[in-house]
C-alpha cells in the first residue's frame, strides 16, 4: 500500500492540470473578437468608472458588486490561469476575463443602470454595449 504513495499527489496534480486545461479552453472559446478588445482598451478609462459607480451604487443587485469586487481581486493577485511570460496569452487572460465578467455584470444590471452610472459620451455606452452584447442594441 505505501509503496503506490506517488499516485495520489499525482492525481492532485493530474487533476489540477486537467481543471486548469478546461478554463484555459473556456477562456479561449469565449474571448471577444479582436476589434472588440481594441474597442475595450479605448473605452477603458470610462469602463474603470463605470465598474466603480455600479460597484457603490446600492441599487446594484449584490450579486453584481460581489463579481465586480471579485474581478478588482483576481486583478491585484500577482497569480494568473496563464503566466505574462506567455506571448500572447499570457496577457489575454486578464482582457478575457474582465470581458466576460463585465458583459455579465452589464447584462444583469440592464440598459437602464448602465445608462445611469456610464461617465463617457453616448457613442461610448453603444459600444460598450455592443462589447457586451446587450439586445436592445
Amino acid at each position: 500500500m505505501w509503496n503506490d504513495w506517488w499516485t495520489i499527489p499525482a492525481g492532485i496534480v493530474g487533476g489540477l492540470a486537467l481543471v486548469w486545461a478546461v478554463l484555459v479552453a473556456a477562456l479561449y472559446l469565449t474571448r471577444p473578437g479582436e476589434y472588440d478588445l481594441e474597442e475595450a482598451l479605448r473605452l477603458l478609462p470610462d469602463l474603470i468608472r463605470l465598474v466603480k459607480r455600479l460597484a457603490t451604487d446600492p441599487d446594484t443587485p449584490r450579486g453584481i458588486r460581489i463579481r465586480l469586487a471579485l474581478l478588482l481581486v483576481y486583478l491585484a493577485l500577482p497569480i494568473d490561469l496563464i503566466p505574462d511570460f506567455i506571448p500572447v496569452l499570457g496577457y489575454a487572460d486578464d482582457a478575457i476575463i474582465v470581458a466576460l465578467v463585465l458583459r455579465s455584470a452589464t447584462r444583469s444590471a440592464g440598459t437602464d443602470a448602465l445608462a445611469k452610472h456610464w461617465p463617457g459620451t453616448p457613442e461610448g455606452l453603444i459600444a460598450l454595449k455592443r462589447l457586451c452584447r446587450l439586445k436592445d442594441v
